[in-house]
């Protein structure tokens, strides 16, 4: 590893550290309301689910419309280990994420292994699919609660911890698309055909990148359950996969910190807009359609905000200082 990114790691923690102290120093003062965390815990899942579907529709090349089905399956399957009680506090709270990511990336293999065999327009289809039979099943089992909702689950919503766990899915994700891993799935999609005639097992990769964004998708799930202490089916319907799959769109498909930025302005825009309740949808709508028309390929595109090319700059400036 270069000087260049030692030190773009190192200040990216201290940035990581000092929002984490700055925010939950804001919080415990009363400075930042019960309203504002609960909107800053809702901006830390909605990072996770966007750049989970950036793996898949950004780095893979394939659009999905089931998005919200994997975090429905992460939800409930977390919520009902939290409501069994046999892991109490923190602890019991992490096994609930880890056991509500892992049962959404079976789910992910089951579905991948036969959806992506197809591409396009056919696999947005049979994914939109899949998102609404899970639907249908939750509100027809007993032990999800019906079509009454689970109830009792317990809350847990100290922003402090959810806030290391978003920086800590984040950075596993960065770091497995930065691997020998990520770029295999790069290259299918830039080029499927290619990919396998160069010895790339592209069913098992496309296959990987669809249950690593399954298994995120179930981790933020199991974030939003024991948040809300309260599921319906109805809240992962179809306008949820669409808003997810708006801001990897918006921020640009394959940019990581394009989703990041998009996520946190499109949870906070609605709130801001609250006030005016009859035109704040015309309006959001209305940002959308313009950011699409003047910036198509998103925020950033496929690019990258990277601090370590402002830390090259420093270096560069501080190597010609010291030869002056």
């Amino acid at each position: 590893m270069n000087q260049t990114k030692r030190w773009s790691y190192a200040l990216t923690l201290v940035l990581i550290v000092i929002g984490y102290f700055l925010l939950t120093g804001l919080i415990s003062s009363g400075a930042i309301s019960r309203y504002q965390t609960t909107v800053m815990i809702f901006i830390c899942i909605n990072i996770i689910l966007a750049v989970s579907l950036n793996i898949t529709v950004g780095c893979l090349g394939q659009i999905t419309i089931g998005h919200a089905g994997f975090m429905s399956v992460g939800a409930y399957a977390a919520a009902l280990f939290a409501k069994s009680g046999i892991v109490a506090g923190l602890p019991g709270y992490i096994v609930a994420l880890i056991i509500g990511g892992i049962v959404a990336g079976i789910i992910g293999v089951i579905i991948g292994i036969p959806a992506l065999r197809l591409n396009g327009d056919y696999l947005a289809i049979i994914t939109l699919a899949f998102g609404e039979i899970i639907r249908v099943l939750i509100e027809y089992f007993d032990f999800t609660g019906g079509a009454q909702g689970l109830r009792g689950i317990p809350r847990f919503n100290k922003f402090g911890v959810i806030y290391i766990i978003m920086v800590l899915c984040v950075a596993m994700m960065f770091s497995l698309m930065t691997s020998r891993h990520g770029r295999a799935i790069l290259a299918i999609r830039d080029d499927e055909i290619a990919s396998g005639a160069s010895g790339i097992n592209t069913t098992y990769y496309k296959t990987f990148a669809f249950t690593v964004s399954a298994i995120f998708a179930g981790v933020a799930g199991g974030i939003y359950a024991q948040n809300m202490g309260i599921l319906g089916a109805r809240q992962f319907d179809f306008n949820y996969s669409i808003n997810i799959l708006v801001m990897v769109v918006l921020g640009g498909m394959g940019s990581f910190t394009g989703s990041i930025i998009s996520a946190i302005a499109l949870t906070v825009l609605p709130e801001v807009l609250r006030e005016f309740s009859d035109y704040r949808m015309i309006v959001y709508s209305l940002l959308l359609i313009l950011t699409m028309i003047f910036r198509p390929t998103g925020l950033l595109g496929r690019k990258e905000f990277q601090i370590s090319k402002l830390v090259e700059k420093f270096i560069t400036k501080r190597g010609a200082t010291n030869v002056k």
